[in-house]
């Protein structure tokens, strides 16, 4: 069990799967419109509410809670039978988003948040060296966590050739690549990959790109932070979709 908490991600776990709520926690003496509008989700589905002083409240988690908690069972995520089974659904329109080696829970979420908007299918993450739906992860994602399947897989490499094999695209992003991301026609379905906070994209995870792009940068600044990043291509990929 997780303590999740903040407005935004205890409503959204209250709405698409209420039965991972095993304690509802709201701080007393507070009239806010979006506390009782948790507090009618709650009802609405059989969760019992208890309240507690903002000192005990802040006392079982670490961050702005804005008054909310819940302790939840645990996230859920998805396996590679479940993404190809996506891959195969979708077809040509496909969108995938994969995090290679990203550790940081803000970037995680932030990366589930703008996919989320951005109308990507599925976001993909390794076992190892990845973070998982921690409570941070779906603070910072409000809500998206409870949207989009977070993917789970044993091998980057070996999950992007199934990919392929399937008619998905695979776009790496790095900065040091020639091409633009703005000059790709990836309308069809595609997957963009994100390498780490610190180093990039993996040589290993490269070699199994059909393309690599950058974004073009200005000023003095060399790069972007990986959430940043990922939304900017993830946006470029749902523009180029619109037209």
């Amino acid at each position: 069990m997780d303590w999740i908490f903040g407005v935004h991600a205890v409503q959204s776990v209250l709405k698409s799967a209420p039965e991972r709520v095993e304690e509802l926690v709201l701080q007393s003496g507070r009239q806010d419109d979006r506390l009782k509008k948790i507090q009618r989700l709650a009802e609405l589905h059989g969760v019992t509410v208890q309240l507690a002083s903002l000192k005990n409240i802040s006392a079982k988690v670490t961050g702005r809670h804005q008054g909310v908690i819940a302790r939840c069972a645990e996230g859920r995520t998805h396996d590679e039978h479940f993404l190809y089974a996506l891959a195969k659904k979708s077809a040509q329109k496909g969108f995938f988003l994969m995090l290679d080696g990203v550790t940081d829970p803000h970037n995680l979420g932030a990366c589930l948040r703008s996919a989320a908007c951005a109308g990507v299918d599925a976001v993909i993450v390794p076992k190892d060296n990845s973070v998982g739906l921690t409570p941070t992860v779906q603070k910072v994602a409000s809500g998206a966590a409870e949207v989009i399947p977070l993917v789970v897989v044993t091998n980057l490499s070996r999950t992007l050739v199934n990919l392929q094999e399937l008619g998905v695209w695979v776009v790496g992003m790095a900065g040091d690549a020639s091409a633009s991301l703005y000059d790709l026609d990836v309308r069809g379905a595609s997957l963009l990959v994100m390498g780490s906070e610190d180093t990039g994209l993996r040589d290993l995870t490269k070699k199994h790109c059909d393309f690599l792009a950058k974004i073009p940068m200005t000023g003095d600044v060399e790069s972007l932070n990986v959430s940043v990043a990922a939304g900017v291509a993830m946006f470029e990929v749902a523009r180029q979709r619109a037209l």
